[in-house]
């Protein structure tokens, strides 16, 4: 595997990465769910983020997660990171069982294979030390280099490799100093820093001016091809998603949608919800012809829901059922999967 530290496996008698069997660099979330307490004692409310999600990415894969702020896509990243537990389900990375983790060292060789990109690349930083602290920091955590003088190289080829140069006079920097577009350079850097195989990336352009997002959507795609790297990309921005993501998922509620190849999934949507957020995105052909799907609805709330469809409130095509029971996520296709009434008969034959 490459770029990998081999380390002795407590758990076994062969010698590699301890997070990566051999051959296996796949990462699975199944049935992911996440409730928030509000409140507590007897009868304390709940909100429901994320409703039994289930995925998989594969070594050299970027897998996009699309939807409306509050749709649970950073809620899922943020799992996957293990910042916080869920309420259910499990996450496996090669055969190791990420969640019944209890070793530190195998917390920790997990941390390095699996990094994260926040959205905001300031507020991510520290503003009282330098870009080169910041990078110094996680090779050091993990014994990436031996000494100062490998950690500066260290620093300096990364610098260079995300595009930052001369990387010397960038390291000496503080965050306040560089552009947008360059401490997001920076944040992407940082999780190159100790090699991983999956890079979780939330939102890493939405803050960006539009004229240098497709810079570092570039720089994620050559970093891919160079390094390997999985992608969870998780964005708003279905157009975004379909340039960088060979398949995407939409968000709604906290429940998957739809998923599908990304292409298919633009030019050929399924779920009335992702007609309604392909609606949005610009389209030179159109030129200025309004065509926005309106919803009568609101956005239901998630504290304690009810059964039904999330999307049924909003919904132009909704039945009498889908305020009744949640619809299953059915297979539609083949690698399309849509959770919909409307597509409810063909179950059998899948």
């Amino acid at each position: 595997m490459k770029g990998a530290i081999m380390k002795q496996d407590p758990l076994s008698n062969s010698t590699h990465d301890p997070m990566m069997p051999a051959g296996e660099h796949s990462l699975r979330v199944n049935g992911l769910s996440k409730n928030f307490p509000l409140g507590t004692g007897v009868g304390a409310k709940q909100l429901h983020a994320l409703e039994d999600v289930s995925f998989t990415i594969q070594q050299g894969e970027i897998l996009a997660l699309v939807g409306e702020s509050g749709s649970g896509k950073s809620t899922a990243a943020r799992l996957i990171a293990r910042l916080m537990s869920p309420t259910s389900g499990n996450i496996h990375l090669g055969d190791r069982d990420v969640l019944s983790i209890r070793n530190k060292r195998l917390a920790r060789a997990y941390r390095k294979n699996v990094q994260m990109i926040f959205q905001d690349p300031f507020s991510s930083f520290n503003p009282v030390h330098r870009i080169e602290h910041h990078l110094a920091r996680p090779i050091r955590i993990h014994e990436i280099a031996k000494s100062k003088g490998e950690t500066q190289e260290h620093i300096y080829e990364l610098l260079s490799t995300v595009g930052l140069n001369p990387p010397r006079e960038i390291a000496r920097k503080y965050p306040y100093e560089l552009s947008g577009g360059q401490r997001q350079r920076v944040a992407i850097a940082r999780a190159l820093a100790v090699d991983p195989q999956i890079v979780l990336a939330d939102e890493p352009v939405s803050m960006l001016d539009v004229s240098i997002r497709i810079g570092v959507l570039n720089l994620m795609l050559r970093l891919k091809e160079e390094r390997n790297l999985s992608y969870l990309y998780i964005t708003h921005d279905l157009a975004s998603a379909r340039y960088i993501a060979e398949r995407t998922i939409v968000l709604y509620g906290g429940f998957v949608m739809e998923e599908a190849p990304s292409d298919e999934l633009m030019l050929r949507p399924h779920h009335p919800y992702t007609k309604l957020l392909l609606s949005a995105v610009p389209d030179v052909n159109r030129g200025f012809e309004r065509t926005s799907r309106h919803t009568d609805g609101e956005v239901l709330s998630r504290i304690d829901p009810l059964p039904g469809c999330p999307f049924a409130a909003r919904c132009p095509n909704r039945m009498t059922v889908c305020t009744e029971v949640t619809p299953s996520i059915t297979q539609i296709e083949p690698k399309r999967f849509v959770r919909c009434h409307l597509f409810g008969e063909q179950v059998s034959s899948q």
